[in-house]
C-alpha cells in the first residue's frame, strides 16, 4: 500500500492494466463515461408501465387507464395482453383511475422512486362487478410487502440504497432479513438455501455469490419462497418440508446486461483472498463464471466480502458461526454456469463447480456427560489437518413438447475425496479415570451419480394433469483409516496406579454402496374453480451393501484381518406411499385455502449379516394425515397452519441383535424389537404488513412430538481389561420440541429509520437412558434483540442493538450439574461518508456473560473498523480493515446435546488481524424486449414468456 502512494505512476499503470483486462467483457457494449458529479441529476421524464389482470390472472384488454398528478394528465388503453405504457411522465407520485365495463373501477395513488427512469408496476387486479349494482371505487396504494400462498414478496423500489450497491445491501434494508458478513441469508428465522433469478436457479444456486455480486439497481422484486421442489411447483401437490429459496425478479428495463467483479486482498497472519466474477444475463439466458481463493481463521466470524466491517464479532458465550474450533482454513472454488434455450422447445441449464478446503483444526474442550448416577468429565486436546476436494456437475434439460406435454431430465455427477490426519489426547475423570493418546489418518473417496426424469401431461380440462417422476441415485463411499491409540486406565480414586494399559494399531477399510430408486405418479382432478382432488403414489427403494474389514498392524509385519472386528452386511428398505388429498382455494381470489387428506405408508426392511449368517425381515404400516390451512385477509395479512406426519424405520445396525465391535472403544448391540418412530409436526405462521403505517410483524411457531423415539443406552462394560461404553437401543416416548420466533419492524420518515424487535424461544424435552437408568433432559434457549437502523441521510448510517439471551439445561439425574448461561450484548455498527467517496466503517460489541467459568474474557469488547476509498462512482474501492482491535474475541462456546451432555470449547486465539482489499465492479444493463419489439410477457416469478 505504501509503494502504491510512493510511486503513483507505477501504481496507476498497474491499476489501468487491471481495468482494461476487466473491461474486455464489454467489447460489444461500449460505455459512455459520465462526467463526474457530486450529486446525480434528477430524472426529468420517466416511463411507467404495468399490466391489468382479473382475479384468475388473465390480462384484461381494452381497459382505460388514466394517470394524473400535479404535472401530468395522461390517458391510455391496455393492449391485447392487458399491458399499458405511459411515456414522458414528469412526476413519480401519481394517481391511476382504471375502469372497464364488467369490472369494479379502481382509483389508487402511487409513490415511486423518483430516481428510476423506467418504472414497471406490480400487476393491478380488477374484480368483476356484481350485476345491477354501481361500480365500487377503491382507494389504495401498492404495498411494499405482499404475502402469497408460499411467497413473501418485497417491492425493491421502496428501499433506497446507494449507487452501485449490491443485492445484499438492499436485503439488509428489508423487514425480516438477516444478512451475514459471509453472504449467508436468514429470512424470518429460517436459513435461505438457494438463489434464483427470474425463477431460474442462478449460477448453481449459491446464495452468497448471487447477493454479493449482483447489483441492487436491477432488482424489481425480492421473493422469499417456501419451495417444495420442481414437481410440486408444476403439479401443486406438496410433500415433505420446504426449503427457503431467494428469487430475484429483475426490472424489465434492466433484464439484459453484463457485470464483472474483481477483488484482491491480503493481511497479516497469512491472510489473503482473491475473487473473479463475471455474468451475462439476457432475459432467461444466463452465462457466468466465478472463482475465489481465500484464507480464513476458524473460530471467529468471517471477515466479510462486501468491503464493510463486520467480522470478528462473537464472544457471546454460546453462539458462533464457526462452532468455537480454532485453526485456519484455505479455501478455493471455481464455477461455470450456462442457461439458454436451444431451438423453440428445449431449454438447457448446466453448472460445473470445483472446490477444495485445507482445514487445520485446533480443539480444546471439556465435556461433562451424565453416566447413570455419576458424571464423566472428558478433557479433549487435539489438532488435525483435513484436505478435501470436490467436483460437481449438474445438467437440466427441459422440453415443452407441445402445449400439453412437458418433460425434464436432470443428471448430476459428484465426486469428493479427502485426506486427513489428527493427533489427540483425551483425559477422562469422574466415573472412569482413563487417558487416551493416539493418532488417526484416513483416506476417503465418494463418487455420487444421480438422475431424475419428470414428465407431465395437461388435459384439455383446465388444471387436470398427470405426471410421472423417476429418479435413481448411487453413492459409493470408500475409506481407509489407520487408528493408533494408547489407552491407560487407573484404579478408582488414584492417579498413579495403572489398572490396565492397552496399545492398539488397527487398519479399518470400509466400502459402503447405497443405491436408491424412486418412482412417483400424480393425478389432479379439478372439481370446480376453487377446489381439486389429488392422488399421489410413490415407491422408494434403498439398497445398502456395507463392508468393514479391521486388521491388526503388528510392528514390522503385514496387517492381519480380525474377524471379530469386521462387519459385512447388506439390507434394503422398501417404502410405498399412497396419498389422497382434497385442496380448496385454488384461484387467486380465495381468502381460505386448505388441504385435507391421508397417506398410507406400507414398508418392508430386510437384510443379511454376512459375517454372522443372520437375516432380518420387518414390515410396517402407517396412516399419516394431511392437513394444511391458510387464511388471507388481504395480500398483506395472512396466517397459516400445517400438520405433517413422518414415520422413520430404525436403521439396519440398530436392529441387529449382535455386537458390532469394529470400533473397540464404542461397541454397538442392536435391538430386533425396535418399533417405528413416528413424528407429529405442527407449524404455523402469522404475518401482517400495514402499508400506511409501514409496520410489519410476523410470528412463526413449530412443535414436534415423537412417539417411540430410538434412544441410546450407554452401558459400562469391560473389554480387553479396559472400561468402554457399549451402545444399546430401545424405544421411548415423551420426546418433544416446541419453539417459535417473532419479528416486528416499524419504518419511520420514509424508511430513514427502522425499529426492529426480533427474537426466538425454543424448548427441547428429551428422554434418555444411561447405565439402564432412565432420565429426562430439558434445554431452553431464548434470544431477543432490539435494533434500530438509523439512516437519516446518504452520508451516515448507525445501527445500534441490544440483545439478551440465555441457555438453560437440566436433567433428572441426581448428579446433574445443570447449566444456565446468560448473555447481555450491546452492539453498534455503521459508517460515515465524507466527500462522497471516503467511508469510515465501524462495529463494536460488548458482551456481559455469566454461567461459563472458563471464559478467557468474561466480558469481551470486540471492535472492528475499516477505511474505504471509493473511485469511479463506486465501481472501484480500496479498503483497509482491522478486526478485533483489542484482541478480546476469545471465549468459550457451549454446546448442550439432547441427552444433557455439555461441551465447552475454546475459540481461536488469532482473532486480531488486518486486511487490505482492492475491488472493482463493472456493469451495463438495458431493457428486455418481446416479439415485434413489444413489452415482454412474464410469469409471476419473473421468467419471460417471449
Amino acid at each position: 500500500m505504501m509503494n502504491f502512494f510512493k510511486y503513483p505512476a507505477k501504481g496507476l499503470a498497474l491499476f489501468s492494466l487491471l481495468l482494461c483486462y476487466t473491461t474486455s467483457v464489454y467489447a460489444q457494449t461500449p460505455q459512455n463515461t459520465p462526467k463526474p458529479s457530486s450529486v446525480p441529476p434528477p430524472v426529468a421524464l420517466r416511463e411507467i408501465s404495468g399490466i391489468v389482470k382479473d382475479t384468475v390472472d388473465f390480462g384484461i384488454p381494452g381497459t382505460t387507464v388514466r394517470l394524473s398528478s400535479e404535472k401530468d394528465t395522461l390517458v391510455t388503453v391496455t393492449n391485447g395482453d392487458g399491458v399499458f405504457v405511459f411515456k414522458n411522465v414528469k412526476s413519480a407520485t401519481y394517481t391511476l383511475a382504471i375502469s372497464n365495463l364488467g369490472f369494479k373501477s379502481l382509483v389508487a395513488k402511487f409513490k415511486q422512486n423518483d430516481a428510476v427512469a423506467r418504472i414497471v408496476m406490480d400487476p393491478i387486479i380488477l374484480k368483476e362487478a356484481p350485476a345491477n349494482t354501481l361500480n365500487e371505487v377503491v382507494i389504495n396504494g401498492t404495498p411494499s410487502i405482499t404475502y402469497k400462498t408460499d411467497t413473501v414478496e418485497y417491492r425493491a423500489s421502496d428501499y433506497i440504497v446507494r449507487e452501485n450497491a449490491t443485492v445484499d445491501e438492499l436485503l439488509k434494508k428489508m423487514e425480516g432479513m438477516e444478512v451475514g458478513t459471509d453472504g449467508s441469508l436468514v429470512h424470518q428465522g429460517t436459513a435461505v438455501t438457494k438463489a434464483k433469478i427470474n425463477g431460474k436457479t442462478y449460477l448453481g444456486g449459491d446464495v452468497s455469490t448471487a447477493i454479493q455480486n449482483l447489483p441492487a439497481e436491477i432488482v424489481d422484486k425480492i421473493q422469499m419462497v417456501d419451495d417444495y421442489g420442481d414437481q410440486a411447483a408444476r403439479t401443486g401437490i406438496k410433500d415433505g418440508d420446504p426449503e427457503k429459496i431467494l428469487n430475484i425478479v429483475t426490472r424489465a428495463d434492466k433484464s439484459v446486461g453484463n457485470t464483472a467483479n474483481i477483488r484482491a486482498g491480503g493481511g497479516n497472519n497469512e491472510r489473503y483472498e482473491g475473487s473473479v466474477f463475471a455474468s451475462r444475463l439476457n432475459k432467461n439466458q444466463t452465462i457466468g463464471v466465478n472463482a475465489r481463493l481465500n484464507n480464513t481463521v476458524n473460530g471467529v466470524a468471517n471477515s466479510g466480502d462486501n468491503g464493510g466491517g463486520g467480522g470478528g464479532r462473537g464472544g457471546n458465550g454460546g453462539s458462533n458461526s464457526s462452532g468455537g474450533s480454532g485453526g485456519t482454513t484455505n479455501n478455493g472454488n471455481s464455477a461455470f454456469s450456462f442457461r439458454d434455450q436451444i431451438g423453440k422447445k428445449i431449454k438447457i441449464n448446466t453448472n460445473y463447480r470445483y472446490n477444495f478446503d485445507n482445514v487445520n483444526t485446533l480443539n480444546n474442550s471439556l465435556t461433562i456427560r451424565p453416566v447413570g448416577n455419576q458424571s464423566l468429565f472428558i478433557l479433549n486436546d487435539s489438532k488435525g489437518d483435513n484436505n478435501k476436494k470436490g467436483h460437481n456437475f449438474n445438467l437440466e434439460l427441459e422440453a415443452d413438447l407441445d402445449s400439453n406435454n412437458y418433460i425434464k431430465f436432470t443428471p448430476s455427477i459428484n465426486y469428493t475425496s479427502s485426506l486427513s490426519g489428527s493427533k489427540f489426547s483425551i483425559f477422562q475423570t469422574g466415573s472412569i479415570h482413563q487417558d487416551q493418546i493416539g493418532s488417526n489418518t484416513s483416506i476417503n473417496e465418494t463418487p455420487n451419480l444421480e438422475a431424475t426424469l419428470f414428465y407431465q401431461h395437461l388435459f384439455a380440462k383446465p388444471r387436470r394433469n398427470f405426471s410421472v417422476q423417476l429418479s435413481v441415485n448411487s453413492v459409493n463411499t470408500q475409506s481407509e483409516q489407520d487408528r493408533n491409540s494408547n489407552v491407560v486406565e487407573y484404579l478408582d480414586g488414584t492417579t498413579d496406579v495403572v489398572k490396565k494399559q492397552l496399545l492398539t494399531h488397527r487398519l479399518v477399510e470400509r466400502d459402503n454402496l447405497r443405491s436408491t430408486y424412486r418412482g412417483s405418479v400424480t393425478y389432479v382432478e379439478p372439481i370446480n374453480l376453487k377446489s381439486q382432488f389429488e392422488i399421489n403414489t410413490q415407491v422408494n427403494y434403498n439398497g445398502y451393501d456395507n463392508k468393514t474389514i479391521s486388521s491388526d498392524i503388528n510392528a514390522g509385519g503385514a496387517p492381519k484381518v480380525i474377524d471379530s472386528l469386521s462387519n459385512i452386511y447388506d439390507y434394503s428398505f422398501l417404502q410405498s406411499r399412497i396419498a389422497v388429498n382434497y385442496r380448496y382455494g385454488i384461484n387467486t381470489g380465495s381468502k381460505i385455502k386448505f388441504s385435507l387428506g391421508a397417506t398410507a405408508v406400507p414398508a418392508l426392511l430386510s437384510g443379511t449379516k454376512v459375517s454372522l449368517g443372520t437375516t432380518t425381515n420387518r414390515s410396517s404400516f402407517n396412516i399419516i394425515p394431511i392437513a394444511r390451512f391458510q387464511y388471507l385477509w388481504s395480500r398483506q395479512h395472512s396466517m397459516q397452519i400445517n400438520y405433517s406426519g413422518n414415520a422413520n424405520e430404525p436403521s439396519f445396525d440398530q436392529i441387529q441383535p449382535v455386537r458390532d465391535v469394529s470400533n473397540p472403544q464404542s461397541p454397538v448391540v442392536g435391538n430386533p424389537d425396535l418399533k417405528v418412530t413416528f413424528n407429529h409436526a405442527i407449524n404455523g405462521s402469522y404475518n401482517n404488513y400495514i402499508a400506511n403505517a409501514k409496520l410489519n410483524y410476523s410470528v412463526n411457531m413449530n412443535a414436534t412430538f415423537v412417539n417411540n423415539a430410538v434412544v441410546r443406552n450407554s452401558v459400562e462394560i469391560i473389554q480387553d481389561g479396559i472400561t468402554v461404553y457399549e451402545t444399546r437401543y430401545l424405544n421411548m416416548s415423551g420426546v418433544y420440541r416446541v419453539g417459535g420466533n417473532y419479528s416486528i419492524n416499524k419504518q419511520l420518515a420514509d424508511r430513514k429509520y427502522n425499529l426492529s424487535f426480533k427474537g426466538s424461544v425454543n424448548h427441547n424435552h428429551n428422554v434418555a437412558m444411561s447405565r439402564n437408568i432412565q432420565y429426562t433432559s430439558s434445554v431452553w434457549n431464548m434470544n431477543n434483540r432490539f435494533g434500530p437502523r438509523i439512516n437519516p441521510n446518504e452520508w451516515m448510517e448507525v445501527n445500534p442493538n441490544v440483545g439478551y439471551s440465555f441457555i438453560k439445561s437440566s436433567n433428572t439425574l441426581p448428579t446433574s450439574l445443570g447449566s444456565l448461561t446468560k448473555t447481555l450484548s450491546l452492539n453498534i455498527d455503521g459508517k460515515f461518508i465524507a466527500w462522497q467517496s471516503w467511508i469510515l466503517g465501524y462495529s463494536a460489541s460488548k458482551n456481559f456473560i455469566s454461567g461459563i467459568n472458563a471464559n478467557i474474557s468474561a466480558n469481551p469488547l470486540v471492535i472492528d473498523s475499516y477505511m474505504q476509498k471509493e473511485m469511479w462512482k463506486r465501481r472501484a474501492t480500496l479498503t483497509l480493515q482491522a478486526f478485533d482491535i483489542l484482541n478480546q474475541n476469545n471465549f468459550v462456546n457451549r454446546n448442550i446435546s439432547d441427552d444433557g451432555t455439555q461441551t465447552d470449547t475454546k475459540t481461536n486465539a488469532l482473532s486480531r488481524y488486518f486486511m487490505v482489499r482492492l475491488s472493482m465492479r463493472l456493469q451495463k444493463w438495458t431493457g428486455a424486449r418481446g416479439r415485434n419489439n413489444a413489452q415482454p410477457m412474464r410469469r409471476g416469478d419473473g421468467s419471460f414468456l417471449n
